[in-house]
């Protein structure tokens, strides 16, 4: 008695009973009980050598699709799940009913964890190379952006694909409307409010100006360990106690020194800041391929860094819109104007960040030959997509990276635009 499977097929050399014996029978894929002695010998679609494929290319894919769009009329998913952030709200409720201190570990208590400070400093040096890299790289590459919606794109001419959905988007055929970019088109500015103590007095609406807004990556490593004379920070000897959410002891409020301005404070803030990085300020380097792959590996080298840093410390955003604020709880700001913010009354509905949600990652179209023509939409099915970084790098000559070379989709083959319509 024999049982096939029916996840392939199988060509069997059978010795059966009766009067159709030695003669060489298919097997379908379909589980067949038979009484026969078989001699079996399997093809390659057998389920051994399929599962065996399978883990294989699960180990090295060939191409990968984008992360989905998070619909602007949704609020982002939550990083933890809600069963577990009930369970601890209830956690921290039954502790308050019975006064008993919420136990807290650095930085929770506000104090530092001195494991992370060197990294909170390789993180800032990082930002600054990652920075003066993208600035130099922009003279050799030329950037794009639609002046009509945030894409970007990366190579000598604009794509062709038809995907614009800015104003007017319908007389062009959503067409885009290219125009040069800059920096902020490759690398996304990404701000947050700079607090003396986190734990301190929260930002109203009405002292919002009396902050600086700097990046979030900065201010995050300022928080971490970093001392910066142009944004000094609290550094406490004694842990904060709380209660529930309330602060029974967060050792007074300290009123915020006066930040020292220095020759050498102002290039530190040139080095720190995007907006004075533009295009052309920085000189053209003699060797683009060896800085390209150095700017790459800062990127990557940031990114990690940043993730290890955020396992840690808190940084919350708005599940709506792109507002990013570090530090234990966000800030009272009615800035929101994002889906339903009327009801909200302008307030951010703040929940815990991604390292996304930091260094957003801006996906470009991933052009294989520079000097080819350009991407067309009958085709577009057959393009991959990759961080405009990682898109700047290579194109300036860097080898592309393991984990972003399935979802660029260089293995895949382009047909033309004839053969396009016949394939599957």
């Amino acid at each position: 008695m024999e049982i096939l499977s029916s996840k392939g097929f199988c060509f069997s050399l059978m010795d059966i009973y009766g009067s159709r014996a030695h003669k060489l029978v298919k097997v379908g894929s379909q589980p067949r009980q038979i009484a026969w002695r078989a001699s079996r010998i399997c093809c390659e679609h057998s389920p051994d050598t399929s599962s065996n494929r399978y883990g294989r290319y699960q180990k090295q894919p060939q191409n990968v699709d984008l992360p989905e769009l998070h619909p602007k009329k949704k609020k982002k998913p939550f990083p933890v799940p809600i069963k577990k952030m009930v369970q601890a709200s209830r956690r921290d409720k039954r502790l308050a009913r019975m006064r008993i201190e919420k136990p807290l570990e650095p930085p929770k208590n506000g104090l530092l964890v001195p494991e992370l400070i060197p990294v909170a400093y390789e993180v800032l040096d990082n930002w600054k190379v990652l920075i003066r890299g993208l600035s130099q790289l922009l003279n050799t590459v030329t950037v794009y952006g639609c002046r009509k919606c945030p894409q970007v794109h990366v190579g000598p001419i604009g794509h062709q694909i038809q995907d614009c959905y800015g104003t007017g988007s319908q007389h062009r055929n959503s067409h885009h409307s290219w125009v040069r970019g800059s920096i902020n088109d490759i690398l996304i500015p990404i701000e947050s409010y700079h607090l003396f103590d986190p734990f301190g007095w929260r930002v109203k609406h009405d002292t919002r100006f009396n902050y600086d807004r700097i990046p979030a990556i900065v201010e995050l490593c300022i928080q971490a360990g970093v001392d910066l004379p142009q944004y000094p920070s609290r550094r406490r000897t004694a842990p904060v106690r709380m209660i529930g959410k309330k602060v029974i002891d967060r050792g007074g409020f300290v009123d915020e020194p006066k930040p020292h301005h220095a020759q050498d404070c102002t290039s530190l803030l040139a080095e720190l800041d995007t907006f004075s990085n533009q295009q052309g300020q920085q000189p053209t380097p003699s060797n683009v391929t060896e800085l390209a792959e150095k700017t790459l590996k800062t990127y990557l080298d940031l990114r990690r860094g940043v993730k290890q840093l955020m396992r840690k410390y808190t940084v919350k955003t708005c599940g709506y819109c792109s507002e990013v604020h570090v530090g234990p709880w966000g800030h009272n700001v009615k800035l929101c104007g994002a889906f339903k913010h009327q009801w909200r009354d302008g307030k951010h509905g703040w929940q815990d960040a991604v390292l996304d949600d930091v260094i957003p990652p801006n996906y470009v179209w991933h052009v294989r030959d520079p000097a080819g023509p350009p991407l067309r939409s009958s085709l577009r099915s057959f393009y991959g997509k990759a961080p405009a970084i990682v898109e700047l790098c290579v194109q300036a000559g860097a080898k592309i990276p393991e984990e972003y070379r399935p979802m660029m989709r260089d293995d895949v083959v382009i047909p033309d635009s004839e053969e396009a319509r016949m394939a599957a």
